[in-house]
């Protein structure tokens, strides 16, 4: 069994998932539209990602845009966690994730031995980033 997390957009996944690839040193393996879905979205929407994954070393996740149709809100219960090894690697990722978003909590070292930050994207998405000392 595998559990994953799946993001959702509102219009903005295929820019999202370049991003979080970017910044987590991984790849977007899969990216389907909704052009030949057999659904009732609107033909300005046919562009959008149905279905999208990020892959790399340990990262690997789902996202896609939901329909116009389908409320959205940016909401606070659920956060991405990113665990690293390499404390010069969790900085660099933790500041791309935050560029253009929210700092949080700013990335330092915590009583708990560990170099950890926590932000809001420029997406929405929370992130959690952890490095053990």
């Amino acid at each position: 069994m595998k559990v994953l997390p799946y993001l959702a957009f509102s219009g903005e996944c295929q820019e999202a998932i370049n991003f979080y690839a970017k910044c987590l040193n991984a790849e977007v393996t899969k990216r389907i539209s909704y052009e030949d879905a057999k659904m009732d979205i609107p033909t300005s929407y046919r562009s959008k990602l149905q279905h999208a994954e990020v892959k790399g070393k340990g990262v690997h996740f789902l996202a896609y845009d939901a329909a116009p149709d389908t409320p959205l809100n940016n909401g606070n219960k659920i956060h991405m966690s990113v665990d690293v090894n390499d404390a010069k690697e969790a900085e660099k990722i933790f500041t791309e994730l935050s560029s253009g978003g929210q700092i949080n909590e700013p990335f330092n070292e915590k009583h708990w031995g560990a170099l950890y930050g926590r932000c809001t994207d420029k997406f929405g998405v929370h992130w959690m980033v952890n490095s053990d000392l």
